[in-house]
């Protein structure tokens, strides 16, 4: 996101500096080969001014102020969309959730499963040992949720396959980064494939997650977000910008992995 001004004189602004115009904080990044300003909403709702060498001061706050409605802008656009992904704690009764409902975490001082978490009579077990361990810990967590995942989606891949009349292609749960879902063509056999599903995704209500199941079945028949991508996922799923909107607000809310 870039608004960009005519070159003007000399003086200058150093480079990593704080440039303040009428509330707004900026960080100042200098270039040589730059002729005009420019300015930049970066993804935590910070703001950088890059500047030419020799640009004064006052042009520079001339050209912020010029901008200052496009930047507030930009930055409640950024606020409302900032991911607010929380952190969480390996102890006693931090809670974890799966498809929609929450499960509390139980640390047992004898865990016959080894690193293994489990679900059992309504809550997740972890061993003493694993939870003391942030790196074992969120490994184990980050397993449950592949293993679990794995199991309840393999019983929806069927049946959404034919309701799009697609083939069904291998499924896999693993970590994806920020991606909730991918497809792979496999270029040997036509119509096949294999789908991957990011394991964050199991937090999320049944229904957002068919979503994205859905929306990567539709892969199989068509690669990218062309009209015709949008068209095949509307005949399965008619209300599939609901869920997208559901699953773009809800999901930047959900624990990507990060320990305390």
């Amino acid at each position: 996101m870039s608004a960009l001004a005519e070159d003007s004189r000399s003086p200058s602004m150093a480079e990593g500096s704080l440039l303040a115009v009428d509330g707004l904080e900026l960080r100042v990044r200098v270039s040589a080969r730059r002729r005009r300003f420019a300015l930049t909403v970066e993804p935590d709702a910070g703001l950088t001014l890059h500047t030419p060498e020799g640009r004064p001061v006052a042009d520079a706050e001339d050209f912020v102020r010029a901008h200052r409605s496009w930047l507030v802008g930009k930055i409640g656009l950024r606020e409302a969309t900032r991911p607010l992904n929380p952190t969480k704690r390996l102890a006693e009764g931090e809670v974890f959730r799966y498809l929609g409902r929450t499960y509390r975490l139980t640390l047992a001082g004898d865990q016959p499963t080894g690193r293994r978490v489990r679900l059992i009579a309504g809550r997740l077990v972890m061993g003493e040992g694993t939870a003391a361990d942030p790196d074992l810990g969120r490994a184990a967590l980050v397993d449950w949720y592949c293993r679990a995942g794995q199991k309840w989606a393999s019983g929806r891949l069927q049946p959404w396959a034919a309701r799009m009349a697609v083939a069904e292609p291998e499924l896999d749960v693993r970590d994806l980064g920020s991606r909730w879902g991918s497809f792979r063509h496999d270029g040997e056999r036509a119509g096949c494939g294999r789908m991957s599903l990011g394991w964050p995704l199991f937090q999320l209500p049944m229904h957002l997650v068919d979503y994205v199941v859905a929306h990567e079945l539709a892969h199989v028949r068509v690669s990218g977000h062309r009209a015709d991508f949008w068209r095949l996922l509307g005949q399965a799923l008619p209300e599939y910008q609901e869920r997208k909107n559901e699953l773009d607000e809800l999901g930047r809310r959900m624990w990507m992995g990060e320990i305390a």
